[in-house]
């Protein structure tokens, strides 16, 4: 048993503080474990949630910095964020902002019941591959989210991961997650009509590039969130389809998508380092360096 669990079952008058204290050492050991090969076989991974004035919060251990920078965190750890997410929305969370608890993840949500939200997680979390984790609910006021905003880009993991939940779905199981890709997209451009802002380019391969990085974009796919190759014709009709096939191998030779190893099929994403000339592309169909159509 932690320390902070110990604390929690044998000692009731501990001080907010202390418990805070010992959370930030739980998420420590919780982010250590995330780096290893397999994570949480000695002792799970731990994450924390609490309510918060009519809402709920929870702390992770992941870097803050996601909210701005989907790369902050590896895979393994944007999943575990992913069942986190989904948990707050389906305990009836709403409105999602993310900030710093210490110096570790905080998110939170308006509404929604906090005792839900650990039974949701662990639901979650049992998806995930070489990865054992668990809630913990902490009483009001331990956890001390501050900074707390909406993620900056409109199609941030994160908002995808609580339009999936919104659906019913488990976003830390990719997936899930693709199979609910055109009402993910339609859910966030209802919210922000930028996602889904059509091109209508006059050069076919060009509008197609535009096209399927506009859709890998609406779907937050920029690492912990990737599809198979194969499914980048998807939505081309006749002979759009085998050029979005040929669009997309020019878009991996020009490392505006990279291809994930080791996950079976050929799986790609985004390149963060990319991202400004992805939307140059997308919105204003200006070709980057290197990319030849």
């Amino acid at each position: 048993m932690s320390a902070l669990s110990d604390a929690l079952a044998h000692d009731p008058g501990a001080s907010p503080a202390r418990l805070r204290a010992l959370l930030e050492q739980e998420l420590d050991r919780g982010a250590r474990e995330l780096g290893q090969r397999r994570s949480g076989y000695a002792d799970p991974v731990i994450v924390a949630i609490a309510p918060a004035g009519g809402g709920i919060v929870a702390a992770a251990p992941a870097d803050p910095s996601l909210r701005a920078d989907p790369e902050a965190v590896e895979e393994r750890t944007w999943l575990l964020v992913a069942a986190l997410t989904g948990a707050l929305v389906e305990a009836g969370g709403r409105e999602l902002t993310a900030g710093a608890a210490g110096t570790h993840l905080a998110l939170r949500a308006a509404g929604g019941d906090a005792e839900l939200a650990p039974l949701a997680f662990e639901e979650n979390v049992a998806h995930i591959d070489r990865l054992r984790a668990r809630a913990i609910a902490l009483p009001e006021r331990v956890i001390d989210a501050t900074d707390l905003k909406e993620p900056l880009d409109p199609a941030h993991p994160l908002r995808v991961a609580e339009a999936v939940a919104a659906l019913g779905a488990n976003p830390a199981d990719p997936a899930q997650a693709e199979e609910h890709e055109e009402a993910v997209l339609a859910a966030l451009g209802a919210r922000h009509p930028e996602v889904t802002r059509p091109h209508e380019d006059p050069d076919p391969a060009r509008r197609v590039a535009r096209r399927i990085l506009q859709r890998l974009n609406g779907m937050g796919k920029w690492g912990g969130y990737h599809t198979e190759f194969s499914h980048l014709p998807r939505g081309f009709a006749g002979n759009d389809r085998e050029l979005a096939s040929q669009v997309g191998e020019a878009l991996l030779q020009a490392q505006l998508l990279l291809e994930k190893p080791s996950v079976g099929q050929r799986h790609v994403f985004l390149n963060p380092r990319r991202a400004k000339d992805i939307h140059e592309l997308i919105d204003h169909g200006r070709l980057p360096p290197g990319l030849s159509l």
